[in-house]
């Protein structure tokens, strides 16, 4: 029962017997590294299974950056993993992010898909839609636009005004891995990217 677990930085949003779908904060790295054991996403959810689940680990899908916010997935047994990591293009028919970035000519992405939701104050709000996912490539594709990701020092953002980075995985849909059942998960934009647009 997902209402045994509590933890500042994560939120289980679904779970069943094969799967865990959860939303987590910026700041939380979403996979243990060799530095970084404790206090990641999977090493929380591995001692909550612990608890309250004979079967006592959970399987990396795939991941978020630290400083990225937003939805993700995990398995509960090799096999599930297994699955979602071979078919994860067929599987997961819907991944978007919203961003912000500073932007004065309002240029054209190279991802995907992309829509700007709004353009005011200086800064842009992105919807974006992966199709691919290679390691940090939003943040590469902004940088190379000359519109990174607000609070993106590492890809050449000067600005934070933040504290964070502004980006943020609010919508995830696959199909269920063992039933085919179609999966939706959305949370809302994060109030901070909407106000750095009424900002004075």
């Amino acid at each position: 029962n997902k209402h045994e677990f509590r933890h500042p930085m994560l939120k289980i949003l679904y779970e069943d017997a094969y799967l865990i779908v959860v939303e987590k904060k910026e700041g939380l790295l979403s996979v243990a590294t060799d530095h970084q054991k404790e206090r990641t996403a999977q090493h929380i959810l591995n001692e909550y299974v612990k608890r309250t689940h004979r079967n006592n680990r959970i399987f990396v899908v795939h991941r978020l950056d630290r400083e990225t916010s937003g939805i993700m997935m995990y398995a509960k047994d090799e096999k599930t993993q297994h699955t979602l990591r071979d078919n994860w293009h067929d599987i997961v028919y819907d991944r978007r992010y919203v961003s912000s970035s500073p932007v004065d000519d309002g240029g054209k992405l190279s991802i995907t898909h992309y829509r700007t939701i709004k353009r005011a104050n200086g800064y842009s709000l992105m919807e974006l839609q992966l199709e691919t996912g290679r390691k940090n490539q939003i943040r590469v594709h902004m940088q190379s636009l000359g519109h990174p990701v607000v609070g993106d020092a590492r890809y050449g953002c000067e600005t934070d005004p933040l504290g964070r980075l502004a980006l943020h995985a609010f919508k995830l849909c696959f199909y269920h891995p063992l039933t085919g059942e179609r999966m939706e998960f959305e949370t809302p934009y994060p109030a901070p990217f909407k106000n750095l647009m009424l900002r004075k």
